[in-house]
């Protein structure tokens, strides 16, 4: 089986699935109702990115069989995706205590890093970091934060779709040019293709929206992706992280700014700098269009050139991030909203 004719296989299972789950959520009222801390005005199905996490996952054995990817990473993530995925559906279908899903979340995150044999060394500045127990706490940090700051990012049409996509072609891109292995960069496009498949139903004006479970998996599942892309060369870290700036830098700004002022963070809220911006503009489609034009443009060539040795990762981070934090301030990222 060539992965070309498993790639279009993804897209259609995970169209045709999120067609019926949307038909699901119809019949069992699982709407996304609006209210004040909504970024939608329309009552809209919830829970399609079930179709993302088993297209995926599904496919993830059969490319560990053809030797497209090692078994520990298959096991990585089926085990860390797979737990996160159900944690949210049930989040989705009723309530479960914070606590509780951050104990789930952490408990992915160990998973993932025993098969990924924790965080691999760190290349800065011409130095290279071993920072062993502590990196591995540090690397489980990141993977509940990146799985929860997907989460908090996933608030507008077809935003969190359009940044998967992007993120996942960049490190396909990565693999396939700047990597002797690059067989280990077959789950980014699979992903990819995944995710696609649901975009068709989440472009502006969706139809569906991802929920819990589809944004807490992709969040994880970028994670240990950059994590493995990271032991086969050690600057693809820096490159991931660049990639994924947008939301990285978004989701922390804002946390950072309400964590100062004393807001309950667990708290819903719309004061992201992309919900400001959906509603400077009116619409979705503008602002979901300036994410994917922000990593094609501007992101991914930065990450290229720190994936292909030409700069060094920690200076590419920072020329990378210092306009998105300039957009990150000018669009009121963690402002209290006007009333």
């Amino acid at each position: 089986m060539s992965i070309w004719w498993l790639l279009p296989a993804v897209v259609g299972v995970a169209l045709f699935m999120t067609g019926a789950l949307r038909r699901y959520a119809l019949v069992r009222s699982l709407i996304d109702i609006p209210n004040a801390r909504s970024s939608h005005t329309v009552p809209t199905p919830r829970g399609g990115g079930v179709a993302i996490v088993v297209s995926f996952l599904l496919a993830l054995p059969l490319l560990a069989a053809m030797g497209l990817i090692a078994w520990p990473l298959a096991w990585a993530l089926l085990g860390s995706g797979g737990s996160i995925a159900v944690l949210g559906f049930l989040d989705d279908h009723g309530h479960i205590a914070a606590r509780w899903r951050l104990l789930g979340h952490f408990a992915a995150a160990i998973w993932a890093l025993f098969w990924l044999n924790g965080l691999p060394p760190i290349d800065a500045l011409g130095f290279s970091l071993v920072l062993g127990w502590v990196g591995h706490v540090l690397a489980a940090v990141y993977l509940v934060w990146l799985l929860n700051l997907y989460n908090f990012m996933d608030g507008i049409d077809g935003i969190a779709s359009v940044e998967a996509i992007c993120v996942c072609l960049g490190g396909a891109l990565l693999g396939i040019a700047g990597s002797s292995q690059p067989t280990e960069f077959v789950a980014p496009l699979l992903l990819a293709a995944a995710v696609a498949g649901f975009l068709f139903w989440n472009f502006p004006p969706a139809r569906i929206f991802m929920g819990d479970a589809g944004s807490g998996f992709l969040g994880i599942t970028l994670g240990v992706l950059s994590l493995q892309a990271a032991w086969v060369a050690p600057q693809f870290l820096w490159s991931w992280l660049i990639l994924l700036g947008v939301f990285i830098v978004d989701a922390t700004f804002t946390l950072l700014r309400r964590l100062m002022r004393g807001d309950k963070v667990y708290e819903a809220h719309r004061s992201h700098a992309y919900q400001y911006a959906s509603r400077r503009f009116g619409r979705h489609l503008p602002v979901t269009l300036a994410v994917a034009a922000l990593n094609l443009f501007w992101l991914l060539p930065i990450a290229l050139w720190v994936g292909w040795g030409g700069l060094d990762g920690l200076v590419g981070l920072v020329i990378a991030y210092a306009p998105l934090i300039g957009l990150a301030v000018k669009y009121k990222a963690g402002e209290l909203e006007s009333r």
